[in-house]
């Protein structure tokens, strides 16, 4: 089970983005990235396209290392470690304070 999943918000706990929070798009699991909404964003020169007939520079989310992120406990609104604990045969994520972590519904 992993501890952030697509849907979380997130802060960013190191690197240029310290600081900021954002729910996460993607979660890249071989490379241990996610992808934030509004974080890392780069550059990217696109060649003229069916989607894109324009081209040119499109700047979009990059990816943020696993370990430069910390879940959002949503009982103190601060980063948190997240904990598996099994109850009952069901496996969830538990912040520092005791708070259920919840899967983000889409």
């Amino acid at each position: 089970m992993d501890r952030v999943r697509k849907g979380d918000t997130v802060v960013v706990i190191a690197g240029k983005d310290k600081g900021k929070r954002g729910k996460v798009l993607r979660v890249l699991n071989k490379v241990g990235r996610v992808v934030i909404e509004r974080v890392m964003m780069v550059k990217r020169h696109t060649k003229p396209s069916q989607k894109n007939p324009q081209g040119g520079i499109v700047e979009k989310e990059g990816s943020v290392h696993l370990s430069n992120v910390m879940l959002l406990d949503p009982g103190s609104d601060k980063p948190t470690r997240v904990k598996i604990k099994n109850e009952d045969g069901n496996r969830r994520r538990v912040g520092k304070s005791g708070t259920v972590i919840e899967a983000a519904k889409e």
